[in-house]
């Protein structure tokens, strides 16, 4: 695509966002220069309606936002957890010029078939299925055309939308929620670093049958196209009515899939949506879509475990160190006192040493209500900067508990935690990282 068009793609997408988010600001920053009241949760639903209706990464961008506390209230999270589902596929006559681009000329002599039309629909690309010479089933993932531009486009109205925001609540400064947001949407767009992380999850989870990786075929894929094993499964909401003990077995894999490569190596799958996973008939589980995937410093694996051991032994230096592990600056007494409301939430099920429900009302009252506490002192003390690290750690947390919650799964998080954790230290996160990245 010419310079030419790739400025009129950009310009159209300004426009696209700008027009649904500039009435937003209108409407909330306008009152509050004149010093009306606007109810907080109004504001968070308009914001919800608006990116919606829009497709692209704008789309993932709401998704990140939703899951980061007090940015949206948690009634909105798994509205937005839906909205990647929704995006419009390409047609058949765009498919063929893009696989052209891609493969040459000849592309479909690679293909024992390729379907027409795609099982599967995203922000970024979409997937077909297909067989290739030997008759092996593949995942053909095939990102939309010109989407640097409108990544670029989208990441300058990400600008935007976080200055409504910091204006409006002042709870949360989001410089460094922006940067990190950018540079891993930035590195969604190159899937030859998706299959680099795909390889390194292999290595990671080698040998443990419970958990598919799917392989990746080097000679079909570009940093545009990326063709993989077509690993099918039960989408999670269709394993909700199975017995309690599958139900289990799912929860335990996914738990254990997403906090081995954590706790042991410091590598994160940033992005678990529902879409990201499935079940099989064993229980075991499959996992898709590795483009979100953030290795991290040794001592940060240190810091989120020495938070937990600094919550239970209420040792106040240790948390202190902890938080500065995670990349908090500028700590003081309430800050601390701040922080350790929402520390103790997401800590608060692998305390407990018993089989249990993650959350044990089974809903988001109990973490709205504290969301609401900490933003009220958040904005007393004049806000705080999340760290980097925080953005996808937060994430993930909140996206695996969302799928613990509708599985309904008992399960003793205590010992699953303290198995992973045992005998961790920086020195192995550091040679383990060294194995698996080489």
């Amino acid at each position: 695509m010419s310079e030419d068009n790739r400025l009129t793609s950009r310009i159209k997408r300004y426009a696209q966002v700008s027009t649904k988010l500039g009435g937003l600001a209108t409407r909330y920053l306008g009152p509050q220069i004149f010093g009306m009241e606007v109810e907080d949760e109004k504001f968070s639903a308009d914001i919800t309606k608006a990116l919606g209706g829009l497709k692209g990464p704008i789309m993932k961008i709401a998704q990140i936002m939703s899951t980061i506390p007090d940015m949206m209230p948690k009634e909105y999270v798994e509205e937005m957890a839906e909205l990647q589902s929704n995006a419009p596929p390409m047609g058949w006559l765009f498919v063929r010029r893009r696989m052209r681009t891609e493969l040459g000329e000849d592309w479909q002599s690679h293909f024992q078939n390729f379907d027409k039309e795609p099982f599967a629909a995203a922000s970024l690309g979409q997937v077909h299925k297909a067989a290739d010479l030997t008759g092996n089933t593949l995942a053909c993932k095939l990102q939309y055309p010109d989407m640097s531009s409108v990544v670029e486009a989208d990441l300058s109205q990400l600008k935007f939308i976080l200055s409504i925001y910091q204006r409006y609540q002042g709870a949360l400064k989001t410089e460094e929620v922006f940067a990190e947001i950018s540079d891993r949407l930035r590195e969604e767009l190159d899937y030859e670093n998706e299959a680099r992380n795909i390889k390194i999850f292999s290595k990671i989870l080698q040998g443990n049958s419970q958990v598919k990786i799917p392989k990746v075929y080097q000679d079909l894929s570009t940093n545009r196209l990326l063709t993989m094993a077509f690993n099918d499964g039960k989408k999670l909401t269709q394993v909700l009515e199975k017995p309690q003990e599958f139900r289990n077995v799912v929860a335990e894999n996914l738990f254990n899939s997403w906090y081995k490569p954590f706790y042991q190596y410091g590598v994160l799958h940033g992005d678990p949506h529902l879409g990201n996973y499935s079940a099989n008939q064993d229980g075991s589980i499959n996992i898709y879509d590795f483009g979100c995937v953030r290795i991290f410093e040794p001592q940060l694996i240190e810091g989120v475990i020495n938070l937990y051991k600094a919550l239970q032994d209420n040792d106040q230096d240790l948390m202190v160190d902890s938080y500065e592990k995670w990349g908090f600056k500028n700590l003081n007494k309430d800050i601390i006192e701040t922080l350790n409301l929402w520390a103790s939430y997401l800590y608060e099920p692998l305390m407990d040493d018993r089989k249990r429900l993650i959350n044990e009302e089974l809903s988001s009252t109990k973490g709205k209500e504290i969301a609401i506490e900490i933003h009220k002192k958040l904005r007393a003390i004049g806000g705080i900067t999340p760290p980097r690290s925080f953005v996808f750690l937060d994430r993930a947390a909140v996206g695996l508990g969302s799928a613990f919650m509708r599985l309904e799964a008992k399960l003793n998080w205590h010992n699953l935690f303290h198995e992973l954790i045992e005998g961790v230290n920086i020195e192995n996160i550091k040679k383990n990282q060294k194995e698996v990245t080489n």
